[in-house]
């Protein structure tokens, strides 16, 4: 199991992450680009973030 301060850079690295995809993704609807790739990596980032989340939860009880 990972140790608390792992999982909270892994919730910070996710996060930046996901900014960053965010930022491509208006960049993509802005030019009329192709999105659906960009959407899913959101969605995957989301699920991730809130995995890291509930395990960094388990470790404070």
């Amino acid at each position: 199991m990972a140790t608390k301060e792992e999982l909270e850079g892994k919730l910070l690295e996710l996060k930046s992450d996901y900014v960053r995809i965010q930022s491509d993704l208006d960049k993509l609807e802005y030019v009329k680009g192709r999105v659906s790739s960009a959407q899913e990596q959101l969605v995957r980032l989301e699920k991730e973030i809130a995995e890291v989340r509930q395990q960094l939860e388990e470790l404070e009880d």
